[in-house]
């Protein structure tokens, strides 16, 4: 799914590229105008997701959201109808959005990153950032599984 956050819901991107949703945030692209907003949505076949009411009610498919808390946000997302299983085999960078490609085993990878010969590591092909399933992809899941189970309503 092709999603557009506005600049009041940049809490859910990464949540949102781990599960497999091509998540574009309005702040990284310095969207702030409605009407900027709305013209990417339709250029790029984007489903605007606000907490503004006004924007919400503008395009067709628009999700808006009452939560002001992550974790109702991602609630209110699922029980809208988004999928918000973590991706097998991630695709989308967490921090740009840029696609992203399996390290080889025999490639090195950065200090801060674990041995790709030792466990899964992507590239982000845009930026260059690696990821891994390491304590923020089990923490994502913590979360995830909260939302899934109906827990803290």
């Amino acid at each position: 799914m092709q999603l557009l956050l506005d600049v009041m819901c940049g809490g859910l991107d990464a949540y949102l590229r781990m599960c497999g949703h091509d998540t574009v945030y309005a702040g990284d692209r310095g969207l702030e105008a409605d009407d900027d907003l709305l013209a990417v949505a339709r250029d790029e076949g984007r489903v605007v997701i606000t907490r503004d009411v006004e924007l919400a009610g503008r395009p067709d498919d628009a999700i808006l959201l009452e939560s002001r808390e992550v974790e109702g946000q991602l609630r209110e997302l699922a029980d809208a109808g988004i999928d918000l299983a973590l991706a097998t085999e991630p695709e989308f960078c967490g921090r740009c959005n840029g696609p992203l490609d399996r390290v080889p085993e025999t490639a090195p990878t950065p200090e801060y990153a674990p041995d790709s010969a030792s466990i899964d590591v992507w590239r982000c092909i845009e930026c260059g950032q690696h990821f891994w399933r390491g304590s923020h992809w089990d923490r994502v899941a913590r979360t995830l599984s909260r939302i899934d189970d109906g827990s803290n309503r």
